[in-house]
């Protein structure tokens, strides 16, 4: 039980020290973790309702609608009508906001291939099998407790 504990706090303290590091890294670029995921994600899929990117990132649809508040207002995003459905807005990513993410991309990759060239080759494969493990399990227990598994995953 220790073990695991300890194991759990070592994963929180990385996850928490890289997000800072990375927070730092991209405001130097104008951004932050928390804004260029929002327009890489964008970026890659194309125009998305709240809906679909509150179900991409497993957060409540008020926090999605004050994160796209926030890029709205900066110029990085946009709110077009939903040609399916006029009751809902697409939101689009602007030429300003393509152009922070291709920015904020490159650091984000720099600062993982730095980081992860601590670990052998097959470290980073048998890490990245290992995390994927987790991750079903916590999708496994999450479909226990009644909720609904991250669909992000």
């Amino acid at each position: 039980m220790a073990e695991t504990a300890a194991l759990g706090e070592a994963l929180r303290i990385f996850v928490m020290r890289s997000r800072r590091a990375v927070d730092r890294l991209l405001a130097e670029e104008g951004s932050s973790y928390a804004r260029t995921k929002w327009l890489l994600f964008i970026k890659a899929h194309g125009p998305a309702r709240s809906t679909d990117l509150a179900d991409a990132f497993g957060l409540a649809p008020r926090t999605v609608t004050e994160a796209i508040d926030a890029l709205e207002r900066d110029g990085l995003v946009r709110r077009d009508p939903d040609p399916s459905d006029r009751r809902a807005k697409r939101i689009s990513i602007t030429p300003a906001g393509a152009d922070v993410a291709g920015l904020a991309e490159p650091v984000l990759r720099q600062f993982f291939e730095r980081v992860f060239s601590a670990l052998e080759a097959e470290d980073q494969k048998r890490l990245a099998l290992l995390l994927s493990r987790l991750t079903e399990r916590l999708d496994a227990l999450e479909g226990e407790n009644g909720q609904t598994p991250d669909p992000a995953r």
